[in-house]
């Protein structure tokens, strides 16, 4: 049989891997597909041919990716270019030019996603995207196909390992965020400017694709709570150790009778769950299903290699369904497309979770009644208190309180009401805790 043909656009970190890859384990993987894939195009402006094992047999790299996605002989076109535009326009010309799609691009799907994939259902050609969320972990294959007997109940990631890694060093070797920081972008963890990665950006966007799989619903990245690490200090991460507690940046979706919580955040979770001990760089989805219970799914979720292991599994996959009737292939989103359901997704302030909440009150008595009057008003429980000691010649002492569970609207006047207090030094921190149960 003739050889599929691949248009690859990018050839950075995950381009230059999925090319060494495809070379690397040519034999193997023709023996899974009996097909021969090969890279015959590619489109990359700044890119180091040394470092690409393999790249000398890609036939034409051209510096515009539009003469890739126009080449009649190309079957699938490989998107690793990244962001919003000219990525969108680039897969959806290939869309109606009639070519398979494989992206890495998270971003363009959480938001654009639902206008591609109509444009994909209608020309009867796949869009993959595997290797956008977690890396090398295949946890899209798995809700879509390996958990397809299973109604989700809910979902908690860590899905970002910049700030996994920040709140790693931060809690293993008692570094400040800022520190952990800069040191995260020395060695390429985090880029020049790391707002998407602290302040949960990129975690709304996997989160997004993910509830939407696990729900069956449309695509709605601007309905995803989303909240950095950035005010995560020192002091809270080794409060949370000494009440048994780790923070992780998690993304949590669950689905409750009112609708799907969609958010992200700084999480308190016990440290005997599993997912609390996974660290540094590293990713993990905690998917519950009604039938299968808690599954947990670990591996890298970035690097060359490890992201480009998914674009390669997704164009095997694109390549054993070339000859499959376009209505027999698994949808996008898990359900078919017109299956999907417009489901309520609940704003922050109608969600339940319990609280830590630190706080520096003058060190007198009468204050912890005050505040415990003021958090009971607002029909919020009391789990445990840690009062510490003050330092020396200072004025407050830190308290830390953990809530039962609670509306966040009701947690937003309480802690709104504190900060009044006279007694009451600065603002409430507040992190949001999840027993994973």
């Amino acid at each position: 049989m003739e050889p599929v043909k691949i248009g690859l656009l990018g050839l950075g970190t995950v381009g230059g891997g999925t090319v060494s890859i495809l070379t690397r384990n040519a034999h193997e993987i023709a023996r899974r597909v009996r097909r021969i894939i090969r890279i015959t195009h590619a489109a990359a402006i700044d890119y180091n041919p040394e470092l690409i094992e393999g790249i000398g047999q890609i036939e034409k790299i051209s510096d515009d990716a539009f003469v890739v996605v126009e080449d009649p002989e190309v079957d699938i076109i490989i998107e690793l270019i990244g962001g919003y535009s000219p990525a969108k326009e680039l897969v959806l010309k290939a869309i109606e030019n009639g070519k398979h799609v494989v992206t890495a691009n998270k971003a363009l799907i959480a938001l654009h996603g639902n206008e591609i994939f109509a444009a994909a259902q209608r020309r009867g050609v796949t869009v993959a995207f595997e290797a956008g969320i977690a890396g090398g972990i295949p946890i899209i294959k798995s809700m879509r196909e390996g958990l397809a007997a299973n109604q989700i109940e809910w979902i908690a990631g860590i899905i970002n390992g910049t700030g996994n890694y920040i709140l790693t060093e931060m809690r293993d070797k008692g570094r400040d965020f800022d520190d952990v920081l800069k040191e995260a972008q020395a060695l390429g963890y985090a880029e020049a400017d790391p707002t998407f990665d602290v302040e949960g950006i990129d975690a709304g966007h996997k989160l997004t694709i993910l509830s939407s799989i696990a729900f069956g619903m449309p695509l709605q990245f601007d309905k995803t709570y989303t909240e950095g690490i950035g005010k995560i200090e020192q002091q809270d991460v080794l409060y949370a150790g000494e009440l048994g507690y780790r923070i992780k940046h998690l993304g949590i979706t669950r689905k409750t009778a009112k609708g799907i919580e969609q958010r992200v955040h700084p999480t308190l979770i016990p440290e005997r769950r599993l997912i609390a001990n996974v660290d540094g760089v590293m990713n993990a989805v905690l998917v519950m299903g009604d039938a299968v219970g808690s599954t947990l799914y670990y591996g890298a979720g970035a690097g060359s290699e490890p992201t480009a292991s998914a674009v390669v599994a997704d164009i095997i996959d694109v390549v054993r369904s070339l000859a499959t009737n376009p209505e027999n292939r698994v949808p996008h989103l898990a359900f078919q497309p017109n299956a999907l359901s417009d489901i309520n997704i609940l704003p922050m302030e109608d969600t339940e979770t319990a609280y830590y909440l630190r706080m520096h009150a003058i060190d007198e008595p009468g204050v912890l009644a005050e505040v415990t009057r003021i958090l009971g008003d607002s029909g919020i429980s009391i789990e445990a208190i840690l009062q510490k000691e003050p330092a020396i010649d200072a004025s407050f002492v830190p308290i830390i309180f953990l809530t039962q569970r609670i509306k966040e609207k009701n947690m937003n006047d309480a802690i709104a009401n504190i900060e009044q207090l006279d007694v009451i030094d600065g603002e409430v921190m507040r992190i949001r805790m999840e027993t994973l149960e």
